[in-house]
């Protein structure tokens, strides 16, 4: 009878061409024969004497299953508990809810509104990834941690990023105009000034910072994520993750914060000033440059050797030329591999049970402090460098691009200096000043790594 009915309910989908209806009822009907609705029972032998009414002492050792024994609804129970949505509301993990949708609003905004999608996207990913608890991705052994505690935490990516940002640097703007990396130290101005920032934070119930946390918060001023993960992991392991995020948020956000800030400081006859075009700087002077700074670093600042000399190291490849391959492979592939492992490992420290609490929101804040203080500090500076050198003044467009987040700050000066005169190309000024930011930040970070070495 039941295969009667079967083959009739089968007959009648298969001529209404709901095909795939046929074959879900198939499954279904399958696996009600294979797992049956209740347990089996287990046949149990009598003894004598309980059969003669005798008293049977209950014997106290366990009784192993007599097998493995499933119920259809305890099978589809399973498979609905699983799910991602199962696990985010009736698991209670609505954090997590939060973070992945941050880590799509972070997505769009690399991918739709092109706010630096090489830092973003891999940063999305890594947030999206890590908020699934069910996929494990940031687990102890998960895919995630291990790209953060083998390449982040031991400095490995970092110090690969900054070998891949010498290659690609030309010095050549710095070195025509060398005033310029007066802007570069200006816009340093963020970092020391964001230790007066936690000072304030710490008069507010929810924060205690110490004097080496305060330091490694502030050096998100310098705009340079590298430089931020040497610092952190040394002298606040435990806010390494906090402070990577909010570093390299800022870096890919530097198209959003800095224009209003820009605009705010400057006037619009200021923003027309035309720079004069620098001057022919020759290759040896290109070379003996990366040499310089190495030399300057260990004779002066041995602390900030790790960041400045895989720097130099980069650059000086590049100019001296006579290694193309590996040249090639810093600009392209090495960079390209580092930059993906790094926002991953970024991302994966937006896990929602450390990046929802206080103390990380409010060194997110102070990182937006430090970097708005590092923008201001460059086009105030770029402005009192005018009341100087009255007769070849200097467009304080160029000032914000003195923090090293490096090429981004540059092109948004440029971008904007277009934008109240399309004749005038700032790119070649501000990068020099980009460039100084660049070393403006490793020598701060050498700095306080040797206050407290």
């Amino acid at each position: 009878m039941p295969h009667a009915i079967t083959q009739s309910l089968i007959t009648f989908l298969s001529r209404r061409g709901v095909r795939p209806v046929v074959l879900t009822v198939l499954t279904v009907l399958a696996l009600v024969q294979f797992f049956p609705a209740s347990p089996a029972q287990a046949v149990v032998d009598v003894p004598p004497a309980a059969a003669a009414g005798a008293v049977v002492m209950e014997s106290t050792t366990p009784q192993q299953p007599v097998g493995d024994v499933v119920s259809m609804g305890g099978c589809l129970r399973s498979i609905a508990r699983s799910t991602g949505i199962w696990d985010m509301t009736a698991g209670g993990h609505w954090k997590q809810i939060i973070m992945v949708v941050v880590g799509f609003v972070l997505l769009y905004l690399g991918v739709v509104k092109g706010f630096e999608p090489l830092l973003l996207v891999p940063i999305a990913f890594g947030t999206i990834f890590v908020n699934v608890p069910l996929g494990e991705m940031g687990s102890a052994h998960g895919f995630l941690t291990l790209i953060f505690e083998k390449g982040i935490r031991n400095e490995v990516l970092p110090l690969m990023v900054f070998m891949g940002i010498g290659a690609l640097c030309d010095f050549g703007p710095l070195l025509a105009c060398p005033r310029v990396a007066i802007l570069g130290a200006a816009a340093q101005f963020g970092v020391f000034g964001t230790l007066l920032g936690v000072a304030a934070l710490n008069a507010l119930p929810w924060f205690d910072f110490s004097i080496k946390q305060a330091c490694s918060i502030a050096i998100i001023g310098g705009a340079d994520g590298p430089t931020s993960i040497i610092v952190a992991s040394k002298y606040a392991p435990e806010m390494l993750g906090s402070i990577a995020v909010a570093a390299y948020s800022y870096m890919a956000l530097v198209p959003v914060i800095q224009p209003p800030i820009m605009k705010l400081l400057t006037t619009p006859k200021e923003r027309l000033i035309r720079m004069r075009q620098v001057r022919e700087v020759s290759q040896l002077e290109k070379i003996i440059f990366p040499l310089l700074l190495v030399a300057l670093c260990v004779l002066l600042l041995p602390t900030a050797l790790p960041l400045m000399g895989c720097f130099a190291f980069g650059n000086f490849i590049k100019e001296s030329a006579v290694i193309e391959r590996i040249s090639k492979t810093l600009q392209n592939e090495l960079m390209n591999l580092a930059t993906i492992f790094l926002g991953l490992g970024v991302g994966m420290q937006m896990a929602a049970d450390k990046f929802i609490q206080p103390e990380t929101l409010g060194i997110i804040l102070l990182g937006l402090l430090a970097f708005s203080l590092g923008t201001a500090g460059g086009v105030l500076f770029a402005k009192l460098m005018n009341l100087i050198w009255k007769d070849n003044p200097v467009n304080p467009l160029i000032g914000s691009a003195g923090v090293s987040a490096f090429p981004m700050a540059a092109r948004v000066s440029n971008k904007l200096g277009l934008e109240a005169d399309p004749h005038n190309f700032l790119l070649m000024h501000a990068l020099g000043a980009n460039l100084a930011g660049q070393i403006g930040s490793v020598v701060a970070a050498g700095v306080i790594l040797s206050i407290f070495s």
